[in-house]
């Protein structure tokens, strides 16, 4: 004999009540397929203006100014490629773009991460203060800085030189935050064994913390990167010469003639230019999720 689940379980002999469990509902197996589904929609839209560039730089400037136009070229060419390494030498501009990425990554990651070692582990007068300062510094616009840092390199007669568009740029806030929030983590031991191993500060620095900071190190590194090489207005007006224009630079003045743009030029350049930042990002995506993630944890 059943039991209706609205009445009460029976009596067994010895005085105790039968329960029936009751079945859970199945869960529905839609909520995976929507979020799927919403995910690939989400790429999908991120993801249509790299392939109407990279599509639109295989066209000719009349076949883009066609209306309607088409999303896939009807007659590819190579000509807006050719233009950029035969004509315009774009491997100059790759070159200057290359060494002062280089260079502003490798100075960042130094001088940030002793920086942020030092307010992260030290003790000395005025770390509060200087904490402060960085923090403030980082709410500040870099245009506000613009003119009083012109001319600042102008007084040294570094204009139009590698050091003017590098020494700007060997430190920020953000990565000194970055770093000094990573380090702290590290715990006191480590540093206090190291001491008595007879390290000194720079010893425990470089052998210690260092090899532990590999997230923190690839995340500024990405971000230094990106922003270097697509830095626009320091580079246009610190550069007065084609042998030190930047690829920005260099894109947004030759891709613009006398009378009209060339979009086909233009979208091939700006293929070039995101072209070694997406590698970048390939190849250090491990070590920045698990920068994101570790931080997250903390």
């Amino acid at each position: 004999m059943t039991i209706n689940q609205d009445t009460p379980p029976a009596l067994e002999p010895g005085g105790a009540r039968s329960v029936r469990t009751r079945r859970r509902p199945r869960r529905s197996n839609h909520g995976p397929l929507l979020t799927y589904a919403a995910l690939v929609v989400a790429a999908a839209i991120t993801l249509l203006p790299f392939a109407w560039m990279l599509l639109g730089s295989f066209k000719t400037q009349g076949e883009i100014l066609r209306n309607p136009t088409g999303f896939i070229p009807q007659h590819p060419t190579l000509s807006n490629y050719t233009t950029w390494f035969g004509e315009l030498h774009i491997g100059t501009f790759f070159l200057t773009s290359l060494i002062v990425a280089v260079f502003t990554v490798l100075g960042n990651l130094l001088f940030c991460s002793m920086v942020g070692y030092a307010l992260a582990k030290m003790d000395f007068p005025g770390k509060r203060l200087l904490f402060v300062l960085v923090m403030i510094t980082l709410m500040v616009p870099g245009v506000v800085t613009f003119v009083p840092l012109f001319v600042l390199v102008g007084k040294l007669g570094l204009i139009n030189t590698y050091p003017a568009l590098i020494l700007p740029f060997l430190t920020s806030p953000l990565g000194v935050f970055l770093m000094r929030q990573f380090i702290q983590g590290i715990p006191d031991s480590l540093l206090e064994a190291a001491r008595l191993d007879g390290l000194g500060e720079f010893g425990a620095f470089f052998r210690v913390v260092l090899p532990l900071c590999g997230p923190p190190l690839a995340t500024l590194g990405i971000l230094t990167f990106l922003g270097s090489w697509n830095n626009f207005l320091w580079p246009l007006v610190a550069a007065q010469s084609e042998d030190k224009y930047t690829l920005p630079v260099a894109l947004s003045l030759f891709s613009t003639g006398q009378q009209a743009t060339n979009y086909g030029l233009l979208l091939a350049g700006s293929t070039l230019v995101i072209t070694p930042i997406v590698l970048l990002f390939i190849a250090l995506q491990r070590f920045f999720i698990q920068s994101v993630a570790s931080a997250g944890i903390k």
